[in-house]
């Protein structure tokens, strides 16, 4: 396990190990506590928005299949739609496996809520894990753009849900995910008065938050939606 990540086992309800989440871990970043101290005294903007939201912090499960196959759900739409889709795909998914979901097939998958193309996504990503075409056990030890490069290779994962997948399973510390709208928008709700901003004001702006930009990204979507989303 790489350095500055802990795992902590959850306290279950009888609901979520009826669903089957009985071996669901939860992690936590170590470094969370020391990023949000310097990112409060290197920028303004931090230094308000941090303390707003007291000991909330980041959190990612451990099964790396789980957190693609939800992210995949969560593309393009809102969060309040992918949560419903997601819960109606863990009904006939209830350990969310790669066998599960090829059992499945597209026909149960769609009748989920999901597109047809993310139904074919989603069966290609268990394919994938079946026969060991990607490297699950290597990716905590590789870097996060050899680890993006592979993940994208999958049909249907782009580099944004890859940089999902490097901050909410493997909690990278570092990742700024130019093409979430969340962040932009956070960004310009925050620094520039609800003005637009490109990718290069973006960047500019993260330069300040290095090396901690996942945390400071993290915040930014809080003040946009408190409630923290989950993959």
């Amino acid at each position: 396990m790489a350095e500055g990540i802990v795992c902590m086992g959850k306290v279950l309800t009888d609901a979520e190990s009826a669903a089957g989440k009985a071996d669901t871990k939860i992690i936590v970043a170590a470094y969370w506590e020391d990023a949000k101290i310097e990112l409060m005294k290197r920028d303004r903007i931090m230094r308000k928005l941090i303390p707003q939201f007291g000991d909330l912090h980041l959190t990612g499960r451990g099964e790396p299949f789980t957190t693609l196959a939800r992210s995949v759900v969560g593309q393009q739409i809102s969060i309040k739609a992918a949560e419903s889709v997601w819960q109606k795909f863990l009904l006939i998914c209830p350990k969310c496996t790669p066998a599960q979901v090829l059992k499945a097939g597209n026909e149960q998958l769609a009748a989920c809520g999901l597109s047809k193309r993310k139904a074919e996504y989603i069966i290609d990503l268990a394919e994938h894990f079946k026969t060991k075409r990607v490297h699950a056990d290597k990716w905590m030890e590789m870097e996060d753009e050899d680890v993006i490069a592979e993940l994208t290779q999958i049909r249907g994962i782009g580099r944004w849900t890859a940089e999902m997948f490097l901050i909410f399973n493997l909690l990278r510390p570092n990742i700024l995910p130019l093409d979430d709208l969340g962040l932009l928008k956070g960004i310009s709700v925050n620094y520039f008065s609800g003005e637009p901003v490109s990718r290069s004001d973006a960047r500019e702006v993260a330069a300040n938050w290095e090396p901690w930009r996942t945390v400071a990204t993290w915040y930014l979507w809080r003040s946009l939606e408190p409630v923290p989303v989950e993959y």
